[in-house]
Formats: structure tokens, sequence, C-alpha cells
């Protein structure tokens, strides 16, 4: 069995609105750097995973957001860590002049377009279940 020097729960939050999913694509540098994703991120102790969404989704994006269903799981290693991506479905309210603090862009895409985005590798075979 594979050592790993860390272990950690990560987030991704899936906002769905009007049949389109809402993605944001990451500044540069940094491993996902450039790449588009499903905005949420590592779980810190003693947080619940709904509660990391929503510090996640206020810290990048000043979204309060309602954290629905597990939709998808999988584990991935990253620099000797084993991270367990949860991705749930969410809810949130007003978008407008949301602060790209990691982000350089966002959109709302069909699930045609959403096939066609270069995402970060964590991230894609979230699209893979969506895409079914």
């Amino acid at each position: 069995m594979e050592e790993y020097s860390a272990e950690r729960i990560t987030t991704a939050g899936v906002l769905v609105k009007d049949q389109k999913y809402f993605v944001a694509k990451r500044d540069k540098g940094g491993s996902i750097g450039g790449l588009w994703e499903f905005p949420g991120g590592k779980n810190r102790w003693g947080e619940t995973e709904e509660e990391t969404l929503n510090r996640e989704y206020q810290e990048e994006l000043g979204l309060e957001v309602k954290v629905g269903a597990l939709i998808h799981s999988h584990d991935f290693v990253n620099k000797g860590t084993l991270y367990h991506l949860k991705a749930y479905l969410i809810t949130a309210n007003d978008f407008e002049d949301l602060p790209l603090l990691v982000h350089t862009t966002f959109k709302w895409v069909d699930k045609d377009e959403l096939g066609t985005l270069d995402f970060a590798p964590s991230d894609r075979k979230i699209v893979e279940t969506i895409l079914g």
C-alpha cells in the first residue's frame, strides 16, 4: 500500500441554475493555474464539508451558499497528500459583481460546453459524473 505524507478532505460546489453550471477559471500560478474548476477547497480541522464550502465560496467569490446533496466523490494524490474530493450540489443567490480573488473569470455553461473546457485534473471526474 502506498504511503502518503498527509490525508485531507477537499470539496467542490456544483452550482446549477436554469440547467447551466457555474464554473470559474483559476488565476495563473499554482498547480491548477489557468484551469477551470467548480469552486471549493480544502477542509479545515473541525469543519464539516458544508462549512468548508460555505467558507470557500465566501472567501473566493463573496457568495453565501446552501449545500445540498453529495453527487460525486473520488480520491487523488497531489504532492504526496491523499485527497478525498467530495462534490456537492449547491445553491446561491445574488451573482452581481462577484469579487474574483483567486479566479480570472467565471461563466455559466450547459452540459455541451462543460465537456469542452480544460478543467483541473481533480475536477475532470466531476464533469464525467455530470455528463454521465
